[in-house]
């Protein structure tokens, strides 16, 4: 039976938790595939860790693991692949700035694509945050000639198998689409609906939405040059 577990890594989100939740839980009531979630804190050092095990404690569709320190994003994720063992898998951010109703859109392409992601359509970030994001986006379209037009939006679901695959560094939360593109498999994008940033504070800033991304490029070029692929004509 095909299954769903989305990813949420966290960073200082003690004032996003309780909404994060509600919202959560009352799409995993209704998602289409069974659904639980992965909740990842990330070294956080206010609230978070407190309010994740409140939650886990009274919903058992919640799970968590608490990093030590704090790793980042691509840690992060790389964590929640490794002990992951659904059909899909998900990520999205704990700001809520994307809906984890808008899950549904992306699941549709399921069958017929490895990794399906969202496009943020008419963002609500400012003009600066907007502004980085399409330059950033334009560098990694020049050396990974992935076609993404948002790989930025964190709202994602890949068949695991091909998750676990990926060989993750630093900053390859920024090569996901590329990744799997990498390894054969299909991607498709799909229009999601953005919203504000109503608490909480962006974990990102212009100088490593736009130095960051570029330096990532190389080491994503030098993972690409060296990636190990090969297929196994028969077994006797």
């Amino acid at each position: 039976m095909e299954n769903l577990t989305i990813l949420i890594p966290i960073y200082n989100e003690e004032d996003n938790l309780s909404r994060l939740y509600t919202e959560l839980n009352a799409y995993i009531e209704i998602a289409s595939l069974p659904t639980n979630a992965l909740l990842i804190n990330d070294g956080s050092t206010d609230k978070s860790k407190q309010l994740i095990k409140e939650i886990c404690k009274k919903n058992t569709k919640f799970k968590a693991i608490h990093f030590k320190k704090n790793y980042g994003l691509s840690a992060a994720l790389k964590a929640g692949f490794d002990n992951v063992n659904t059909t899909y898998v998900a990520y999205m951010d704990a700001d809520l700035q994307t809906s984890p109703f808008d899950f549904e859109k992306l699941l549709y392409y399921r069958n017929e694509f490895e990794l399906v992601t969202g496009i943020r359509a008419n963002r609500k970030d400012s003009w600066i945050k907007k502004l980085s994001g399409k330059i950033a986006n334009k560098i990694r379209r020049l050396f990974t000639k992935d076609g993404m037009e948002d790989t930025g939006c964190p709202l994602k679901i890949i068949r695991t198998s091909y998750a676990k695959e990926i060989p993750m560094f630093r900053g390859l939360h920024r090569f996901l689409p590329a990744m799997i593109l990498l390894q054969n498999g299909k991607v498709k994008q799909i229009p999601v609906q953005h919203y504000p940033r109503l608490a909480g504070e962006a974990k990102f800033g212009l100088r490593n939405r736009l130095i960051g991304p570029f330096i990532d490029c190389f080491a994503y070029l030098w993972m690409k040059k060296k990636y190990i692929q090969y297929e196994i004509e028969e077994e006797s």
